[in-house]
């Protein structure tokens, strides 16, 4: 049976999305801790060379980027949904939101408080993979505290007229990104509290979800878990998108992270792109990333 795995380390904000979500669905899972500084040959085994996290594995299936993993666990295990009405899907473009724009000013926020609360070592990985430079993102954290109490303000706001989630009555993926930062700025002191009771009391809600049904796993496990099981079938590559099924591509991050996974293209929509590759040690799997944010190109 194919088990769900998540590669990850606790610290991660966006790993921590992840395991609420699972958590949120009741969903028994395994863990497999992964560096938080590259290189990570393991992890590199089963996505080709994307490495970073989280990364979420059902069998043979790789998936990469928090967005496409949602979408995953949401198919496995439709309820609870983590889109709940009314919001319904909008709860994702939230979470993308708070994610992506929302989170640069938290981590400005949470690091640049206290710069040296981490190793030399990160922000040299960082700036390579992120463009996070010590030397130009330190200058711009006064400007990224000012970003980011003020997207806490419309949080609080948002919370003011007596719901207890995002979407009304139930919690969901737009939450659990929000929440990560306004955790994430707790390494600078910053608690939920600072931003108004509805936050503090939304915050409290939240954690008590907790992480789930958690198993430690080793990569090795999660390697030989992979060449146990075969990659789901099934996918097709629409029409019209300039790509043909079985033609060799290249996926990379639209950032100025250099890794790029290369493999055989066996499917691709608006939604998803999907490879094909195979390695000595896991065999053949499918690598799942989200159309947005990836660059698609011919090997």
């Amino acid at each position: 049976m194919s088990q769900i795995v998540l590669h990850h380390y606790d610290n991660s904000p966006f790993g921590q999305i992840v395991r609420l979500c699972l958590a949120h669905k009741d969903i028994a899972w395994k863990s497999v801790e992964a560096p938080v500084i590259t290189p990570k040959p393991d992890l590199s085994v089963l996505t080709g060379g994307y490495e970073r996290i989280p990364v979420m594995q059902i069998g043979a299936d790789i998936y990469c980027d928090t967005d496409i993993i949602t979408a995953a666990l949401e198919a496995h295990t439709p309820e609870p949904s983590l889109y709940p009405a009314p919001l319904g899907s909008a709860g994702k473009m939230i979470a993308l939101w708070a994610a992506n724009s929302w989170f640069m000013n938290s981590a400005g926020a949470a690091l640049g408080a206290n710069p040296d609360i981490v190793p030399e070592e990160f922000w040299e990985d960082r700036g390579r993979r992120f463009g996070m430079k010590r030397e130009t993102f330190l200058p711009a954290v006064p400007h990224m505290q000012a970003q980011f109490h003020g997207a806490a303000q419309l949080l609080q706001d948002a919370l003011a007229d007596g719901r207890p989630y995002i979407a009304g009555d139930a919690p969901g993926h737009a939450d659990f990104a929000l929440l990560v930062n306004i955790r994430f700025v707790q390494f600078a002191g910053i608690m939920p509290n600072t931003f108004g009771d509805a936050v503090a009391n939304w915050h409290d809600r939240l954690g008590a979800i907790g992480e789930g049904d958690r198993e430690a796993w080793t990569a090795d496990a999660a390697i030989d878990h992979a060449r146990d099981n075969a990659p789901v079938g099934g996918h097709s590559v629409a029409d019209s998108k300039g790509f043909e099924a079985g033609q060799m591509v290249s996926v990379k991050t639209e950032s100025p992270d250099p890794a790029a996974v290369t493999g055989t293209l066996v499917g691709l929509d608006e939604r998803t792109i999907i490879l094909s590759r195979e390695h000595e040690r896991c065999g053949e799997v499918h690598v799942h990333f989200p159309r947005l944010g990836q660059i698609l190109t011919p090997a």
